[in-house]
């Protein structure tokens, strides 16, 4: 079966699910102008002057993986010339909801102004279902993805995917799941994980945490026997033997690990960033920041970012990019409801 066949598969049977819950398989208008937009731009297009001043919205606090992002794309759009200087404003608080109204009301006829955005926010709108959400601007690209470590302490007797598939379809219940916050994007891959393994997703026993240490440390102290995050999160700890890795949610191995996919286990997730535009803004003038963008993505100064951090460049535009983004959403919101979840 070909990705693309699979992928249609998914999305009928994922939209399926979502209609019993009074959602809509339409492709949304969001959906629809991010492959307007890209129609527009050139591959490997060379960046023009966009502005003298361009500001990037982060709907994060500072220090946390969208604002590395934004300013890491901020520095590589000044260097390809798409602007003399960028200026950054932070708007944290519930998953990037806050941020998104804000940029919404603010700035979404500005043509000047960009978005940070991805996984984390797609499931804070699946989640909280504000009254602003992702129909309010047009995405431009995906530019990383971070995928997701299941690891456990070096002494758990789970050793091997196909011992982490048997507990979690045997005693789901009492095998504690360690993540970030509750309705993110850890939670949510726990979810997908559980039903990978036959497991009903309802009996999840999940432990939000602050932080990828406050993980590592529940799992060392005996606290729980899952522990989920990024990579660079647990590296150290596996590189200290104090936790063992047993997959990654990638389609592929990654960072010298086997992926789940590749061990008979269908759960696969990524914890993309990606860049947005405002609704009003023209299409002709969302292509011209697109290409902005990508010849951004490809100076040696986002490289080195990328290599520094860690992160899996996954450029993803126009077509692919909505029926992407599409699948995500209706995943996540299948996800928040046999979860139980609550905003």
């Amino acid at each position: 079966m070909t990705f693309l066949h699979r992928r249609q598969l998914l999305a009928r049977a994922a939209a399926t699910a979502v209609a019993t819950l009074g959602a809509s398989a339409t492709l949304p208008t969001w959906a629809q102008a991010a492959g307007a937009a890209a129609r527009g731009a050139q591959p490997h297009a060379k960046a023009g002057k966009l502005a003298g001043t361009l500001r990037i919205v982060i709907p994060a606090n500072p220090g946390g993986g969208w604002d590395q992002t934004g300013r890491a794309l901020g520095a590589a759009l000044v260097a390809v010339g798409a602007a003399d200087q960028i200026d950054y404003e932070n708007i944290g608080g519930k998953g990037g909801t806050i941020g998104l109204a804000k940029y919404a009301e603010k700035y979404g006829n500005d043509a000047n102004t960009l978005l940070m955005g991805g996984m984390v926010m797609v499931g804070a709108v699946a989640l909280q279902k504000p009254a602003v959400d992702m129909s309010h601007i047009q995405p431009l690209a995906r530019l990383t993805s971070d995928y997701l470590v299941a690891a456990v302490a070096a002494n758990s007797p789970l050793k091997t995917t196909k011992d982490l598939a048997d507990a979690m379809r045997t005693h789901l219940r009492t095998l504690p799941v360690a993540g970030g916050s509750a309705g993110g994007v850890d939670h949510i891959f726990a979810g997908v994980l559980a039903r990978a393994c036959k497991a009903n997703p309802e009996d999840l026993a999940y432990k939000p945490f602050a932080s990828g240490t406050e993980v590592v440390d529940a799992l060392v102290a005996g606290n729980a026997a899952v522990g989920l995050s990024g990579y660079s999160e647990f590296s150290d700890a596996i590189a200290a033997g104090k936790l063992r890795p047993i997959g990654v949610s990638a389609r592929r191995s990654a960072f010298g690990l086997p992926a789940f996919r590749e061990q008979g286990l269908d759960a696969t997730m990524a914890n993309w960033r990606g860049v947005f535009t405002g609704k009003g803004v023209p299409a002709a003038r969302a292509a011209e920041m697109l290409a902005a963008v990508e010849a951004a993505t490809g100076h040696e100064s986002w490289q080195r970012t990328l290599k520094q951090n860690r992160w899996e460049p996954s450029w993803l535009a126009g077509k692919d990019l909505s029926e992407f983004m599409e699948l995500d959403l209706t995943t996540a919101r299948v996800m928040v409801y046999l979860l139980k979840l609550k905003p």
